[in-house]
């Protein structure tokens, strides 16, 4: 009985993770209505870098000997923290939180593009060229080009959120040629990447207006505990407890579930009119990352 108690605790870390990710663009979207996209990434990583900050003393992985790598840092800051929630932000401001949602499934397809060009180690089969051309169909009905009146919206919004799945492909690719060699632990590496991402976005944001997001209890709270909090602090938290028990590739696998609850959130509690082309989309992009992730 212990045992198996033990053993489902991963599966609910994996379920939670799924259901925290796929929140956040509600969030995102709640708090676009006050404040500008910079804005929003401003709080995100101020409360979610906190508790990483809190766990990584608590398992005493930080160590100032890991500072003479701190170019490295800085360039994953930008790269997987500041550009790449930025994007979403902007993205998720100008779609409806389900979309924005399910764009997001496509990050896996991005992230091999970007590793099949710059790392020789990764190679394209037939199989996995066709999950790329599958998915990112999935992407372009998603835009809905044929659509004069939602068309520019959409088609900019989508572009936004393409160009942060990029910029974290890049991450991962910057990463596994500079970073994973260093041998630094995970939450060591997060925390300095949150930090050196909300000293750049202290120096960058404009302010002006950013206290309008309390004005509203549930964008507040949405912003600064669901999406900082909860989906940036905790997550990452949750991410290294379920790579520690079921294994970097089942980890990986999370990514099925945030475009399923951000479409149910968008659709069944707050009205969004997500039509049937967008589910569509949305089942193709899971067929080419469920090709993508083929022997």
């Amino acid at each position: 009985m212990t045992t198996n108690r033990f053993l489902s605790l991963p599966v609910i870390a994996f379920c939670a993770l799924g259901v925290i990710w796929g929140s956040n663009f509600i969030y995102m979207k709640l708090a676009a209505n006050l404040i500008s996209p910079m804005q929003i990434v401003f709080f995100r990583v101020l409360f979610g870098f906190v508790p990483v900050l809190i766990y990584a003393r608590w398992r005493g992985v930080l160590s100032w000997q890991h500072s003479k790598y701190i170019g490295h840092f800085f360039i994953m800051a930008m790269l997987a923290t500041a550009v790449y929630y930025y994007g979403f932000a902007k993205g998720t401001s100008l779609l409806l939180s389900g979309v924005a949602g399910a764009v997001s499934g496509a990050i896996p397809l991005f992230s091999f593009l970007l590793a099949v060009l710059f790392l020789a180690e990764e190679r394209a089969s037939i199989i996995k060229i066709a999950g790329i051309l599958v998915g990112f169909i999935g992407v372009v009905i998603i835009c809905r080009p044929w659509e004069i009146d939602v068309a520019t919206t959409n088609l900019e919004g989508v572009l936004y959120i393409v160009a942060g799945s990029l910029c974290l492909g890049a991450a991962f690719v910057y990463a596994k040629k500079f970073i994973i060699p260093l041998k630094i632990p995970a939450a060591a590496l997060t925390t300095y990447q949150l930090g050196l991402g909300l000293l750049a976005l202290t120096l960058v944001t404009d302010y002006q207006g950013i206290s309008q997001i309390f004005t509203n209890p549930h964008a507040t709270l949405g912003l600064i505990v669901g999406l900082g909090l909860l989906g940036t602090g905790l997550a990452y938290i949750i991410y290294y407890y379920i790579v520690e028990n079921l294994g970097a590739v089942a980890a990986s696998s999370v990514t099925y579930i945030p475009p399923v609850v951000a479409l149910v959130i968008g659709t069944l509690l707050v009205g969004e009119p997500i039509g049937w082309t967008d589910y569509l989309a949305t089942v193709l992009i899971f067929v080419g990352v469920f090709l993508l992730r083929r022997k």
